[in-house]
């Protein structure tokens, strides 16, 4: 009787208690949340405008060992433009223990916008990354730190003046673990 007291306490111990769903894997998915501050200058013809700038996004990707994948949507907030922006973003992450350094670098488009009341044009947009990543130990959850630049050349057409734009930014992203 005690031998399958103790076979049952086991089974329940190794179902519940047991390691993880993901241990082992090889990636991990994530979603998450991003929000920054920073600033963004217009370039036009010599005119150039440099405002205050906030960006609000969500990410969705997939981290294994060296290297870490994500789909970003961003949305841009300063006095020069408002821009939504989808991008694919690469990094490379840099071996340490505490904290994780990584770089990285995206492609996209800015597919909707306004700027100074001219709708902004669908164009390429480019960006590059550098960071750190803190894992917080006991739950499923990193916290990026990052600062962020981001070129889209020729956002508008109106009158033959096709201004870029170079938004600036320290963001702050929290990825969920699955």
């Amino acid at each position: 009787m005690k031998i399958k007291s103790m076979a049952v306490m086991a089974a329940v111990s190794a179902i519940f208690y047991g390691t993880n769903a993901t241990a082992g894997a090889l990636f991990d998915l994530y979603a998450g949340a991003t929000i920054g501050a920073g600033g963004a200058t217009l370039f036009a013809d010599g005119n150039d405008h440099t405002n205050s700038a906030q960006s609000y996004g969500a990410v969705i990707g997939l981290d294994i060992p060296v290297f870490r994948f994500e789909l970003e949507y961003n949305y841009m907030n300063s006095d020069n433009a408002k821009m939504h922006l989808g991008m694919i973003n690469a990094y490379a992450k840099m071996p340490s223990t505490v904290i994780h350094p990584y770089i990285g670098v995206g492609v996209g488009s800015v597919f909707s916008g306004d700027s100074d009341a001219i709708d902004i044009d669908t164009v390429a947009a480019y960006q590059g990354m550098l960071g750190v990543t803190f894992d917080i130990p006991v739950l499923p959850l990193k916290i990026d730190a990052e600062g962020r630049a981001l070129y889209a050349p020729n956002i508008y057409d109106v009158s033959n003046v096709k201004p870029d734009i170079l938004q600036y930014e320290l963001r702050l992203k929290l990825r969920y673990i699955f």
